[in-house]
């Protein structure tokens, strides 16, 4: 059967311009208006091949997060000393979000989970697999999954008043002292003693 005119093939050139045209709508139209019928029509293919190479909108939101969440370069702070994890990981995570391109993504991604139930369920799946749980394993001591969690409402607390809500003087503090700041918090969370211990939960 011949390709309708104008459509583009089946090919990994195919699939990123399906997914630059879905992180285009999620980023301008929020998860519950994005629909694969437009991002087929922006992407010049046939709604089909859309759930041919994703499955469905949840999966393509799950690799639109992928792709605009770069996981693999934040956990790339992993390596090296605990007792400066706390550094690092603020220091990777502020330059992500600082990238003018990329952190209006990541934005775009967190307003969507914030409004969108099954936005939020695809969201944290992917913290809990790909950071939390291997963030965990590198703890490797009593709670290491709570501390990993509770360093996450630090760097996510940080993104939305920052770069979401934009409230000073957060937003135009260089990013070096803002990282110089919230690492010895992210640090006793991941490394440090406290009521974790003490309560045993």
């Amino acid at each position: 059967m011949k390709e309708e005119r104008g459509r583009r093939p089946g090919s990994p050139q195919t699939r990123d311009a399906i997914m630059d045209a879905a992180i285009g709508s999620f980023t301008a139209k929020g998860y519950a208006q994005t629909t694969i019928r437009g991002v087929a029509r922006t992407a010049g293919v046939d709604p089909a091949l859309v759930m041919h190479f994703f499955g469905s909108k949840d999966g393509l939101f799950a690799s639109a997060i992928r792709q605009s969440m770069p996981v693999e370069r934040l956990t790339a702070a992993f390596e090296g000393d605990l007792e400066d994890l706390g550094v690092r990981l603020a220091t990777r995570y502020l330059a992500l979000w600082d990238d003018p391109e990329r952190g209006a993504r990541m934005a775009a991604i967190v307003h969507a989970a914030a409004a969108t139930p099954a936005a939020a369920d695809l969201l944290k799946e992917l913290m809990r697999q790909e950071l939390v749980r291997p963030l965990a394993r590198l703890l490797d001591r009593e709670h290491a999954e709570t501390r990993a969690l509770l360093a996450a409402t630090q760097l996510l607390g940080v993104a939305m008043l920052r770069y979401v809500l934009r409230m000073e003087p957060l937003t135009s503090m260089p990013s070096d002292q803002l990282a110089a700041e919230i690492a010895p918090t992210l640090q006793r969370y991941l490394t440090g003693s406290g009521s974790l211990e003490a309560t045993g939960r």
